[in-house]
Formats: C-alpha cells, structure tokens, sequence
C-alpha cells in the first residue's frame, strides 16, 4: 500500500483558525479593531511574518478588513442579517412587528434556558452590567429616551445570548441587534401609552429572569423568557385592537357620498 506525504501544516494556519475561533465564539466582534501586531504576535507566540500571513488570508476570507495605517478590524458586516432599508420597511409594518416577537418567544426563551445552565462568572459579570444598564434606565423614568432604552433593553438580551454559549443562537441574535433594538423601540412607545402599569411590569419581568438565569434555575429562566414575550404580545394586541376600533369609529363619522 502506497502511503502519501503528511502535508505539514503552516504556522499561519493555526494562527487562522484561532482567530477564526474568537471571531465566532464573539471575542472578537463585528467593527472590532484587533490588538497591534505587535502585541498580538506576542500574544499567540509567534512571529509577526507568521501573523501577517494570517491576518491576509483572513482578509481575503472577508473576516477581517485591513486599512492602510490604521490597523486591522473583523469585518462590520458579519452578522448582518438586515441591511438599513429592510430595517425600515419592517419597522414600519405591524405584521413584521408581531412576526419577529413569535420568533423572538422561542429564540430567547431557549437563550435563557442555556444561559442558566452554561454562564461563566464572566459571563455573569457581562450579564450584571447589561442588566444594571438597563435598570439606570428604568430609574430615569421620563428622562431616557425611548430609544436608550430599547438599546439597553436589547443589550440585555444580547448578553443572555452571549452567555448562552449556543454559538447559532449568538449569531442569530447578534445579527438581528438593529432589528430587536427597534422593534423594542417601537413595543415600549405604545405599551407605555395603552397601560399604566407596563413599566413596572417590565421591571419584575427582566428582574426575574435575571435572577433565574444567575442561580442557575434553567427551567424557571425558559419559562420567565417565554412569559415576557407573551406579555409583550397582549399588550401589543390590545393596542392593535383599539386603533381597529378607533378607525371603524372614524369610519362612521365620515359622510357617505352618493
């Protein structure tokens, strides 16, 4: 039997795949500037060649974007499952709204589940710090935008993902952030306007799922996940059914012309 020649493997390539790792694993994230070369040859223990080598095949993978002078960066497009003008069609249809909570409902219920099952004590910290980012917004009540908000509210979920250690479930999330952000954006304006109590609700509901993905209670976490979507979609389907009713009386306010 004939026995071919081992091909050994370059230096860059392990450079490569370990890059690629921290890119998918969200160490490394989309507009990221990477380390110099310098500290970064120093930090995988090889040479600056080596690196360079790396960082080129990276770059024709269209996993890193190189600038002249100004370093090198994972691309900003990785992840980006919506571009801006999709963004603002969708924004503006209350179909799309309702479509992206039901897949939201399974999404991040199971992002939950695994995040009190998996989350590091790093992970924990990241989760403690979007989760205070969120409640300082919640103190400013009047005072913070509706879209500093949404922002926080989505960073929130976004660290429960992270924390998840699902890399598909990551991604996915990850690539909708502009979409989840304004979809929170637009949910909280009318929950606010059509119940009085939405805001506190909202407080008990992120504080609860909080404190079951910390202690680690994976079942209670998937089921608070799932509560709070669902009680997002009530709300959002009580306010769709009175602008149905304000328009039928609208309707029956106009003269009919003959």
């Amino acid at each position: 039997m004939e026995v071919g020649q081992i091909r050994q493997r370059r230096l860059s390539d392990n450079i490569v795949e370990q890059l690629e790792t921290m890119i998918l694993e969200g160490t490394l994230q989309p507009g990221q500037r990477l380390p110099a070369e310098r500290a970064l040859a120093e930090q995988f223990g090889v040479s600056r060649p080596s690196l360079r080598e790396a960082v080129q095949k990276l770059v024709a993978k269209g996993l890193l974007i190189s600038r002249q002078g100004g370093g090198n960066y994972v691309s900003d497009s990785l992840g980006s499952s919506f571009s801006d003008p999709l963004l603002a069609l969708l924004e503006g249809r209350p179909e799309a709204q309702r479509d992206l909570l039901e897949f939201r409902h399974t999404l991040e219920a199971d992002c939950a589940y695994y995040a009190a099952q998996r989350a590091t004590d790093l992970d924990r910290e990241h989760l403690l710090a979007a989760f205070d980012a969120l409640q300082a917004c919640y103190a400013r009540e009047g005072k913070a935008s509706r879209a500093e908000e949404g922002a926080a509210d989505a960073r929130f979920h976004l660290a429960i993902a992270e924390a998840s250690h699902n890399l598909v479930l990551l991604h996915t999330i990850r690539g909708l952030f502009d979409l989840l952000k304004r979809n929170v954006v637009t949910n909280i304006g009318g929950m606010y306007a059509l119940r009085s109590e939405t805001r506190r609700m909202l407080v008990e509901q992120h504080q609860a799922l909080f404190d079951a993905i910390m202690q680690g209670r994976a079942d209670d976490a998937r089921r608070i996940a799932s509560e709070h979507i669902s009680y997002v979609q009530d709300v959002l389907e009580e306010r769709e059914e009175e602008s149905r009713r304000l328009a039928r009386a609208q309707r029956r306010e106009r003269p009919v012309s003959r």
